[in-house]
């Protein structure tokens, strides 16, 4: 991957990126574990309040970038591909959110009310402390409860909430 650095003026670095064609790894046989989870990708039609929503909610802008040319293009199976992208990290550093804004190809619509229950991905679940102030901190980002916030037995806070382009949040606070 080709990587020349941009400066974004008054906010965090940005930088472009080009895909080349060159796969330049090494191979070896009887490889081919899973090392780790690297990130989840969340397509989203405003990237501001996308990147405020998990700002609120504790993760931390690792990066921004705009991708494009014809490797992308052929990486995600589109033709024209033009977006930018923010990478959210977790405050521990090991979970990482990347949230991707469509210039072009343009995204199709999709139902930012969808049941709990629709096929594909279903929803990305955070460990927080204190649930009720997590809760106020995303409200004022649109945060709205899907269902209630329960108790599940006696180790357990839990409750699922809508947040930008209709990603359903789930957030988990033990109980000491």
């Amino acid at each position: 991957m080709d990587q020349a650095g941009a400066t974004n003026p008054g906010g965090p670095s940005r930088r472009e990126i080009t895909m080349n064609d060159t796969d330049q790894r090494d191979p070896q046989p009887g490889r081919g574990t899973i090392q780790r989870m690297d990130n989840i990708a969340i397509v989203v039609d405003d990237l501001a309040a996308a990147r405020a929503f998990f700002v609120a909610l504790g993760l931390e802008l690792e990066g921004e970038a705009t991708v494009e040319g014809s490797a992308v293009d052929r990486l995600v199976g589109l033709g024209g591909v033009r977006s930018d992208i923010a990478v959210m990290r977790t405050p521990d550093g090991h979970g990482r959110v990347e949230l991707t804004r469509y210039h072009t190809p343009s995204s199709p619509d999709g139902d930012p009310h969808a049941p709990a229950n629709t096929l594909g991905a279903h929803r990305i679940m955070f460990a927080v402390e204190d649930m009720d102030a997590v809760l106020d901190r995303l409200r004022p980002h649109g945060a709205e409860l899907v269902g209630e916030l329960v108790r599940y037995e006696n180790s357990y806070r839990l409750c699922y909430l809508r947040g930008p382009a209709g990603i359903i949040v789930a957030l988990a606070e033990q109980i000491s």
